[in-house]
Formats: structure tokens, sequence, C-alpha cells
């Protein structure tokens, strides 16, 4: 039987906290920023004239959403090697 110390649970539970984080802040701007894309190329198709303003502000909300994705890399990183305790 093997005994568990209060440092080993911390890292243990702050390997699993960072691999919450990046699963959750990698698939909310990956889904969004696949549905502006697709939405850009409609309004594209329907409009081709102004492709030129679609694709400014279409690039600019992608910018935004892959703050988040960027965001939860840190915190990942930080909850994987900064330790409390060691």
């Amino acid at each position: 039987m093997t005994n568990i110390t209060d440092q080993g649970l911390v890292h243990a539970c702050s390997a699993i906290a960072a691999a919450v984080v990046m699963l959750g802040s990698g698939l909310g701007p990956a889904l969004g920023q696949g549905y502006a894309a697709g939405k850009g190329a409609e309004a594209v198709g329907r409009n081709p004239g102004a492709r030129s303003e679609i694709m400014t502000t279409m690039l600019l909300g992608q910018a935004v959403a892959e703050t988040t994705g960027l965001y939860g890399l840190v915190v990942a990183l930080i909850l994987m090697f900064v330790k409390p305790f060691g």
C-alpha cells in the first residue's frame, strides 16, 4: 500500500487541473473560430464585393477568440510548473 503525501496530492491535482483547463480553453476557441470562418465564407459567397471588410472583421474576431486559448495555456503552465510546496 502506498502512502500519498500532501505534496504529492497537490502535484497530482495540479496536473489534472492543467489538463481540464487545456481541454476547456482549447475546445471553445476551436469551435468558435471554425464557426466564424464558416460564416465568413458564407458572407463572402453572398456578397463578394465586401470580401475585404468581411475578412478583416472575421480575423479580428478570431484573434479575440484565440486569447481565451492563450490564457488557458498560461494557466496550465503555471499549474504544471509552479509548485507551492516544492
